[in-house]
């Protein structure tokens, strides 16, 4: 597994993570797939990107995280191939994620959890983000309500 910096030619299969992501369902806000073009500007290389990095496995990748400018505050998205989840590549992904923000002087990445989302409150709770607010009122596009939780991480 090698963990490395995202570059442009990366967005169409950061595009493919996400979007199996996003058809699996629960554990993501985003409801609508994402083209690539949409991917490299939001995530990649576009003018509020911090940091974008992944992992990829035999030249696959197999996730992605990226950290960029949101409501004024430094906030996290981590994605991981449905299937391949809890093996160790989000932990390492953070480490670089911190080394970039770090290097940025960015001192306090956010991340919004929907309160549903098991497996993402356990991940960013075992990389050492904490509550610091919760929305129980939050609502996907179909009016349901899933909530969400907000954490902090100090770099």
């Amino acid at each position: 597994m090698l963990i490395r910096r995202a570059t442009a030619h990366d967005a169409a299969g950061m595009a493919a993570v996400l979007n199996a992501v996003i058809a699996l369902g629960g554990t993501t806000a985003h409801e609508v797939p994402k083209t690539e073009t949409q991917v490299r500007k939001d995530y990649v290389n576009g003018p509020d990107v911090l940091s974008s990095v992944l992992t990829e496995d035999t030249g696959r990748i197999i996730g992605w995280q990226s950290v960029g400018w949101w409501q004024g505050e430094a906030h996290i998205g981590t994605f991981v191939q449905p299937g391949l989840q809890a093996n160790g590549a989000g932990r390492q992904m953070f480490s670089l994620t911190c080394e970039i923000l770090r290097a940025k002087n960015v001192v306090e990445i956010m991340a919004a959890i929907r309160a549903d989302n098991v497996p993402g409150l356990a991940y960013y709770a075992r990389i050492g983000f904490v509550d610091f607010a919760h929305d129980p009122d939050f609502a996907l596009s179909d009016g349901r309500k899933v909530g969400r939780v907000h954490r902090r991480f100090i770099v």
